[in-house]
């Protein structure tokens, strides 16, 4: 795992926020605040990062970000549908320009047939009401697969929504 490449694609996204006078604001399950944690290593970045909410369980993305209980129930929490809603309730409830939420199976236990350790769902919310819902599969122990989570969420969010 390069922590240097996590950095680096860290720092150009605030780059372009501050460009953009825009700010962030994460809603993360797996990867524990890992994206928060990045972001916040970076000097200044209380200028584009808002908020982050790490809601681990059902009941605080319940909670907190008043994801639906029935989707909950009918679609699991590592789900397109959840972690669109993940997104849309961050970035609103934060008043940030933009959210990047994650949710999925990091092991070693907890996979399913249907939802196998390594799946992972990414939604991206932005200020013009653009929405993007993204599963990938990753592989490897749990460190590996929150890593390779955040670091893919962060290249897609620069990718797709700051230099397109």
């Amino acid at each position: 795992m390069n922590v240097c490449n996590l950095k680096l694609i860290s720092y150009k996204i605030g780059e372009q926020l501050s460009i953009q006078k825009a700010t962030i604001t994460t809603a993360e399950s797996c990867t524990g605040g890992w994206i928060a944690k990045i972001f916040t290593d970076i000097s200044g970045s209380s200028a584009w990062f808002n908020s982050s909410f790490v809601t681990y369980s059902d009941k605080s993305k319940r909670q907190i970000l008043g994801v639906n209980h029935n989707l909950l129930i009918e679609f699991g929490s590592v789900s397109e549908i959840v972690t669109r809603e993940m997104a849309i309730l961050a970035k609103n409830k934060a008043q940030s320009s933009y959210s990047i939420a994650v949710s999925g199976i990091a092991g070693p236990s907890g996979g399913s047939l249907e939802k196998p350790i390594g799946t992972v769902w990414f939604g991206f919310a932005s200020f013009d009401n653009r929405i993007l819902t993204i599963q990938k599969k990753f592989f490897g122990n749990r460190n590996m697969i929150r890593y390779q989570s955040v670091l893919w969420a962060l290249k897609l969010f620069y990718k797709e929504f700051l230099i397109h």
